[in-house]
């Protein structure tokens, strides 16, 4: 019955602990996810403290906590009030804590926090309810998983007891333990009772590392703002009624990644507002219109959910045809101006809107005082096209969406920010439901807006002067306070139509710039004229390869920069690969049979090197890569000076006509097309 596991903690310094370990504590408490990846999260229902030698009553100071913000919050503290009080006056007659569990006692108090598991999408996986006492005096936090009886009580799952233990060893010297008082009868559904070598190896090792390595995070916690047992239900559920989208995606985008994305997004959105409707005593769900909204889905996903709205984006895309009527989408520019406000809409949605991003918080609130927003910055842009960095100590991204949020202050918005779950690097939204200021002062709001706007303008002028006469004195501080106080003469007619005019939104017709509609004959050229330079280049190098006995040599050059490739290319074809993004290292990575591009370095590929499939890659990457092959000629047979380094057995490519197959995957996009 000893410890489960101990890691050897150090605090150099003594600044960390034991403080960083109740940090450490507290996201295993309130984010079990990051450290169970089968788990969606947990739902803290109550907390409070216990005095130790009273009766188990809950002091007075105790201080439940809801599920996220919403209507219900007063009622749901009160009912994890008198539950948590409730629990402990039962748990109290089925302790004390069997050894090795240190006991509770000493001078302080205990911390009590009631919790509910919330598995991961698994089949029969039920959220599970765990009783957590810390005894800070004492260095322990006890997890007490509970179980309801036939007549609704709880009783203390004994064999699955654990305790996290903190000890101070010497000086900077300290050890962190998971210990279990039946480690024999312990039992594990793997995902919310892990196995106990999980408890006391990995997530142990993640517990002391946290321990003494805790940053502040400059991002909100994740799903701040809703209740994360609603969240999981509801995610599930949207997911399995939205899956087969996944099979009949017809975009060129992964569809895995956008559908599960916006299903996730319409979770959260959903929840959002029925919680506003509690809040507010409202019957009838929200109206919305998703500005920029790309695909649809999301459209798509709120409208079958019951939410009137529509969405508006400058490109029709191909799978807005197979949603049927019911799914409003329109094909329309949208300028920021007095045209285009939606005074009738209760919600406007701005997700990953690109350059109508900072608009959208603008347009909500000259649309009408009840009208809220919604944005996912993604792209960077400002009022007047993309958005320049002005402070070094932040983060770009950080940076943009301080931006972002000051736009929705100006605008009048008690702006809240919130993390989603979703596959994206940019997951930090902003949320604007309530106004700072009466109906009555509407009028002075827009000034004010109208004065942020002209200064932002202004500002980006006077950045773009300093950045040719980076000697002269920074203009933009003045500029910015002497900007809104009258518009320019040339602006004034269209004031009350373009809010910005020059604004530049994104064109209909998308440009593919990846260097794929590059004439054939102009990538074959390139091609060719590298592989030649790389393989004349001095000193050669060559390849051995022995088989059969034999030695056979395959010249594969030498390797070049980047720069180096570039300069022996003629001006007119530098000129050409410039208009696409990347550039020549895009022509060449998209020619990946022939080179390798590593650390900014062009080399030739040598398909003997390529490690052979992994066994246990998923079947369906197993099926493509087996219907893919053969399917293109091999260039070195047909190109290079010595053929395939590979013999025609072992090569992905056809060495020659003869071999060609036709391409399964292109018949298959062709028939969901």
């Amino acid at each position: 019955m000893g410890p489960v596991g101990t890691a050897a903690v150090r605090d150099p310094g003594g600044a960390a602990l034991p403080r960083g370990f109740w940090a450490a504590v507290r996201v295993w408490l309130e984010k079990p996810q990051v450290a169970n990846r089968r788990l969606s999260g947990a739902a803290v229902q109550a907390e409070g403290t216990v005095l130790l030698g009273e009766g188990g009553e809950i002091s007075p100071c105790f201080a439940a906590v809801g599920a996220g913000g919403g209507g219900g919050a007063q009622e749901g503290r009160a009912a994890g009030a008198a539950e948590l009080g409730r629990l402990w006056r039962e748990v109290r007659g089925q302790l004390p804590l069997p050894p090795p569990l240190a006991g509770w006692g000493g001078p302080g108090e205990l911390r009590a926090l009631l919790r509910t598991l919330l598995p991961r999408g698994r089949p029969g996986a039920a959220p599970a309810r765990e009783l957590v006492v810390q005894d800070v005096y004492n260095g322990t936090v006890t997890f007490l998983p509970l179980e309801e009886n036939s007549e609704g009580k709880y009783l203390v799952k004994k064999c699955n007891i654990y305790q996290i233990q903190l000890k101070h060893i010497k000086d900077e010297e300290w050890s962190v333990s998971v210990v279990a008082p039946f480690p024999e009868d312990w039992f594990s559904d793997g995902i919310v009772y892990p196995k106990l070598a999980w408890l006391g190896n990995e997530f142990l090792s993640k517990l002391a590392k946290w321990s003494v390595e805790q940053k502040p995070s400059e991002f909100k916690s994740t799903l701040s703002l809703i209740s994360v047992a609603k969240y999981t239900k509801v995610y599930q559920d949207l997911k399995e009624k939205y899956k087969e989208m996944v099979k009949v995606w017809p975009e060129v985008t992964d569809p895995e990644k956008f559908v599960y994305e916006d299903v996730a997004i319409a979770t959260y959105l959903l929840i959002l507002w029925e919680e506003e409707r509690k809040e507010k005593g409202l019957t009838k769900k929200q109206s919305f219109v998703d500005l920029g909204c790309g695909n649809g889905l999301l459209v798509h996903i709120l409208n079958n959910e019951g939410h009137s709205g529509r969405g508006i984006d400058v490109r029709k895309r191909k799978i807005w045809d197979m949603y049927g009527p019911e799914t409003h989408l329109e094909e329309a520019t949208i300028i920021p101006g007095d045209s285009h406000l939606f005074p009738d809409t209760d919600w406007l949605i701005g997700n990953h809107s690109d350059e109508l991003t900072p608009w959208i918080p603008v347009i909500a609130a000259r649309s009408s005082y009840s009208c809220c927003y919604f944005v996912l910055p993604c792209c960077f842009f400002d009022f007047h096209g993309k958005y320049s960095r002005r402070q070094s100590k932040k983060t770009q991204y950080r940076e943009y969406l301080d931006f972002v949020a000051q736009v929705g202050s100006v605008c009048g918005f008690h702006v809240e920010e919130d993390c989603l779950r979703i596959p994206s690097t940019k997951r930090v939204s902003f949320v604007g439901k309530s106004r700072t200021y009466p109906a009555a002062e509407r009028a002075l709001i827009d000034r004010q807006i109208t004065q942020f706007i002209n200064s932002r303008r202004t500002c980006a002028v006077a950045t773009c002067d300093r950045r040719v006469e980076f000697n002269h004195k920074d203009p933009c501080g003045d500029l910015c306070k002497e900007a809104g106080s009258e518009p320019p003469e040339d602006e004034a007619e269209t004031a009350g139509t373009v809010w910005m005019p020059g604004f530049q939104p994104r064109e209909k017709v998308e440009q593919i710039r990846n260097c794929a509609s590059l004439p054939r004959d102009f990538v074959d050229e390139v091609v060719l004229n590298v592989t030649n330079l790389l393989l004349n280049a001095a000193p050669q190098k060559s390849c051995s390869d022995e088989q059969g006995g034999n030695m056979n040599t395959w010249n594969q050059g030498e390797s070049l920069s980047l720069r180096e490739v570039a300069e022996h290319l003629n001006k007119e074809t530098l000129k050409k690969l410039k208009s696409e993004y990347g550039g020549l290292q895009t022509l060449l990575k998209n020619n990946h049979q022939v080179f390798e591009v590593l650390n900014g370095r062009v080399h030739i590929r040598d398909w003997r090197k390529e490690k052979p499939p992994s066994k246990t890659k998923p079947e369906v990457k197993r099926r493509l890569s087996a219907e893919a092959f053969k399917t293109r000629l091999c260039w070195f047979f047909i190109h290079h000076p010595d053929g395939c380094s590979l013999p025609s057995e072992a090569c992905p490519y056809a060495h020659g006509t003869e071999e060609l197959r036709q391409s399964q995957i292109i018949k298959k996009k062709k028939h969901i097309q």
